[in-house]
């Protein structure tokens, strides 16, 4: 019993060994990308304006990368503080593995960034300093898009005004803070643009952008429940204690957007773009969301068709979301 008992320990050393020296393999040598491509984007008017809207409406990256208002409807941003990050993404809210803060964007930070160093931060998850960036930003979904749409984002913003404003380092907690350099990837990038006369292609384009699947797909231990693609159910919570959900954009006729026409679905996104709407404070209690309204509400029809299009052909999957559960007195 004895020589059993020294082997077990001996084999449980080996186990110990070999998992420290993963563990440092993984800590040390990776995430393992390719360098950032050595490139300069000329900032053409046309490649500024484009960024612009991308970034501000499609992508709703100023919406995560500028302070936002939290106790009015839609969180809306401060507009002069535009691109300044420090926005929290974290376990209390979101409940996700670590505190990641959004970075400042403008000339402050990035000033002495190249732009194949911000092309590779966006695309393949990886900081100028070599270090793994949690997909909050949702890299892989990036990597898939047009090389000339992410040269136009980054060619705007070079136009931000410079801010002046220093962001908390992130952090991940233990697993994450090791399984964190293994998400990285090295990206291939397309260079064929998306088919705009194809409604349903340019809607699967515009969708990937946007990230809808992130947010409207119920995850569960951090990773997407498979068959429930866009079915609504993520949990937000919000500043008073309340907890919001998103819903189910799948076309499902009882549960989802099955039932929706065209013209309805551009509305619901057109009614935040009325100059008479106003992103008012919200009462402890009252309905709120996370949904970027005040962002995605000035894509052009043409984009929102192309979405609805697109949404139209995914799998319909019934699931009835509560949106909203109000904090407890």
């Amino acid at each position: 019993m004895r020589k059993l008992y020294t082997v077990l320990g001996a084999v449980g050393l080996v186990l110990i060994a070999g998992a420290s020296v993963l563990l440092v393999y993984i800590s040390t040598a990776l995430p393992n990308v390719s360098p950032a491509p050595d490139i300069q984007i000329e900032r053409t008017a046309e490649r500024i304006e484009k960024g612009k809207h991308l970034a501000n409406t499609v992508m709703a990256c100023m919406h995560c990368h500028t302070p936002q208002e939290k106790t009015k409807f839609a969180h809306p941003i401060k507009a002069d503080m535009l691109g300044a990050g420090g926005v929290l993404f974290g376990v209390e809210k979101e409940g996700l593995p670590g505190d990641y803060f959004s970075p400042n964007l403008t000339p402050y930070n990035l000033g002495d960034w190249t732009d194949g160093e911000i092309l590779r931060a966006i695309t393949s998850g990886v900081s100028k300093d070599g270090r793994a960036l949690f997909p909050i930003m949702p890299y892989p979904n990036y990597a898939k898009m047009n090389k000339e749409d992410l040269y136009s984002i980054i060619a705007y913003l070079r136009t931000l005004e410079s801010i002046e404003s220093e962001t908390p380092e992130p952090k991940s907690y233990f697993p994450m803070n090791f399984i964190i350099n293994t998400i990285p990837q090295k990206a291939e990038l397309t260079t064929n643009a998306p088919d705009t006369t194809d409604p349903v292609s340019w809607g699967k384009y515009l969708v990937n952008a946007a990230s809808c699947m992130d947010c409207h797909t119920p995850k569960e231990k951090g990773a997407d429940i498979p068959g429930m693609e866009l079915a609504g159910g993520f949990e937000f919570g919000l500043e008073d204690g309340s907890i919001v959900r998103t819903a189910n954009i799948t076309p499902d006729l009882n549960t989802g957007i099955g039932s929706w026409t065209e013209r309805a679905f551009i509305n619901r996104f057109k009614f935040y773009a009325d100059t008479s709407f106003q992103f008012n404070e919200i009462t402890p209690g009252q309905f709120n969301t996370v949904m970027p309204w005040g962002h995605y509400s000035q894509m052009s029809e043409e984009e929102l068709k192309a979405i609805y299009a697109y949404l139209k052909t995914t799998t319909p999957v019934e699931n009835l979301v509560t949106r909203f559960t109000p904090v407890e007195d």
